[in-house]
C-alpha cells in the first residue's frame, strides 16, 4: 500500500520551488550536499520504499512510480521484469511545469531523480542506472544488483 497518496488538489507550481531549493543546496553545498538531502529523504521520508527495496521487493517503488506520474500526466512508459523495473520519461512533467512558468530548470535539477535512486538502493540487492536523455526526458533503471552486498 502506497503510503504518500495525495489525493487532494495538485499544485504544479511546487516543481518550481524544488528548482529553487536545488539551486541553492547545488551551489551552496554541492553535489555532496544535494547526495546527502535526496539520501535522508529516499531513506527517512520515503522509508517504506526503502524498507522494501531492502528486503529485495521493489513494487512499493513501483508504485510510488506510477501513482505521481498517473497523477500529473506524465507521458512515460513503465516495463517491470524479474530483472528490471524500467520507466521511460517522455516528458518530465516537472521540466514541463517550469517551462510552463518560464524558468530554467537548474544544472542540478536532475540530480534530485539521479541521488533519489541511487539512495534508494543504497544497501539493498538492487542498483540503479539513471540515463538523462533530453531536456525532460530519461530512463531511469532499477536493477538486481551483481555486487555482493556486504553486512
Amino acid at each position: 500500500m502506497l503510503r504518500y497518496r495525495e489525493t487532494g488538489e495538485l499544485h504544479k507550481d511546487f516543481h518550481g520551488s524544488m528548482n529553487a531549493a536545488v539551486e541553492y543546496v547545488g551551489r551552496r553545498y554541492g553535489r555532496d550536499g544535494l547526495r546527502a538531502v535526496f539520501k535522508a529523504t529516499a531513506q527517512r521520508v520515503y522509508r517504506s520504499i526503502y524498507e522494501g527495496l531492502k528486503a529485495g521487493d521493489w513494487s512499493g517503488l513501483v508504485e510510488h512510480w506510477r501513482y505521481f506520474m498517473d497523477r500529473e500526466g506524465a507521458d512515460y512508459a513503465l516495463s517491470v521484469t524479474d530483472e528490471a523495473v524500467v520507466m521511460t520519461v517522455k516528458a518530465c512533467p516537472a521540466v514541463a511545469r517550469l517551462r510552463k512558468l518560464g524558468l530554467t530548470p537548474s544544472e542540478f535539477f536532475y540530480d534530485q531523480t539521479v541521488l533519489l535512486n541511487e539512495a534508494w538502493c543504497e544497501g539493498t540487492p538492487f542498483e540503479a542506472v539513471t540515463e538523462i536523455t533530453g531536456d525532460g526526458n530519461c530512463v531511469q533503471t532499477i536493477r538486481r544488483s551483481s555486487k555482493v552486498l556486504k553486512c
